[in-house]
């Protein structure tokens, strides 16, 4: 049986029993309770009346969360010619075909992948090894697109996708601890609202359950989702 340290239990204890928080007084409560010595990443779990087993009630998506997540992505661009110029110019930091064999190979060092269509032929043998490892490009999330300069920058500039998982809750980041709180915020409400606006029609009843938001090292502090119902 799993113990929680005294530093746990002392911010859990600053939580009140039961109590749904509003969003910005649930953002400074996180701020509050995190107690580990590095910058902690903040995360939503977001839990949905839906059932991923159908098809038609999957939730998925993509945000530009406006104050970033606090990581710097190291994006891959598998593009040719004047694409690969295009991705280069926007700040991608690999750029070339050759990543297909390097990934058949075994090499994964990126943490989002960009594709034009045209190459999609190539890369879709790859679904197994991108794909559990939520790397697969996808035109849904608007990583394959001829418009690669701009899918750069937005990745660069804090883009997110999500999607349910198979217990119906999605995860995401909203940011770091060193955020400010007004930041942290903000984010979370693009977030959430993307989520409301993902709402598949199938979905029939209550659909968003429970919000919490932690630190890494943190308690869950639970959020009010009224706003968003």
């Amino acid at each position: 049986m799993r113990v929680h340290g005294k530093q746990y239990r002392t911010a859990v204890a600053t939580l009140e029993p039961r109590k749904l928080y509003p969003l910005r007084e649930a953002v400074d409560k996180v701020k509050a309770t995190a107690f580990a010595k590095f910058d902690e990443s903040v995360d939503v779990a977001v839990r949905l009346g839906v059932d991923p087993k159908h098809a038609d009630q999957i939730v998925r998506g993509t945000v530009t969360l406006p104050h970033g997540t606090g990581k710097t992505l190291r994006v891959l661009a598998i593009a040719a010619g004047d694409k690969a110029k295009e991705a280069e110019a926007a700040g991608a930091d690999l750029v070339g075909v050759e990543y297909i064999q390097k990934i058949k190979d075994g090499w994964l060092d990126t943490d989002a992948i960009v594709a034009t269509p045209d190459l999609m032929g190539q890369i879709a043998p790859l679904g197994k090894i991108l794909g559990p490892r939520g790397l697969m490009p996808n035109p849904k999330a608007g990583t394959v697109t001829m418009d690669v300069g701009r899918a750069v920058k937005e990745l660069k500039a804090g883009k997110i996708e999500f999607r349910v998982d198979k217990s119906g809750i999605v995860h995401a980041p909203i940011g770091k601890k060193s955020f400010t709180a007004e930041a942290l915020a903000e984010n979370l409400h693009h977030f959430l609202e993307a989520i409301v606006r993902a709402r598949p029609a199938a979905a029939k009843g209550h659909y968003i359950r429970s919000v919490t938001v932690s630190s890494t090292m943190g308690p869950g502090v639970p959020l009010d989702p009224a706003t968003y119902v």
